[in-house]
């Protein structure tokens, strides 16, 4: 069983991200066509659980496919496309199976990785709407300490909400 824990925005999130990404960025050359910090611990002043997301382009999911053993060496366990049709998914755990690190692989430029960009930059320059997603997971952290499904499904609604505005306003951009 998973705890839930969510902790006030760290500065320290930026440099674990620079870390993996370089790490990613080596292992998935040549197919890598960018990296990007995605999620809640890649927006400023928002709390998060302590896992950093990562997103990375790729030219070729095929490729990304035959690099399992090469992410096996730097942590990684490969979940294929884990509920996500066109993604690859690999997760980085400590020895006591907390998430360190989400790793998400899609092919460059699909709609996708333009979801998850927009709602990072969304909420990055949305700061009431960063704050309420901020306390909601705060909130239901707090009442779901040991439930990870309620506590998805207590956020769901809130980010499908946020991720309409974040595409209006990316493609209005």
């Amino acid at each position: 069983m998973r705890h839930i824990v969510v902790i006030p925005f760290q500065d320290e999130w930026k440099q674990a991200y620079e870390r993996e990404a370089g790490r990613l960025s080596h292992v998935l050359s040549p197919v890598i066509a960018a990296i990007h910090h995605i999620g809640s611990t890649a927006i400023p002043g928002v709390a998060a659980k302590p896992t950093i997301d990562i997103l990375a382009e790729v030219s070729d999911l095929n490729e990304v496919d035959k690099k399992n053993e090469p992410m096996s060496k730097i942590g990684y366990e490969a979940f294929g496309e884990y509920g996500i049709k066109g993604r690859r998914y690999f997760c980085k755990t400590d020895a006591e199976g907390s998430h360190l690190v989400h790793v998400h692989v899609f092919a460059a430029g699909t709609e996708e990785v333009i979801r998850h960009l927009a709602f990072r930059d969304y909420l990055a320059t949305h700061k009431e709407d960063a704050d309420f997603y901020s306390a909601l997971k705060q909130e239901l952290a707090s009442q779901f300490p040991n439930d990870i499904q309620s506590y998805c499904i207590g956020k769901d609604a809130a980010a499908e909400k946020i991720e309409k505005l974040a595409l209006q306003w990316w493609y209005s951009e």
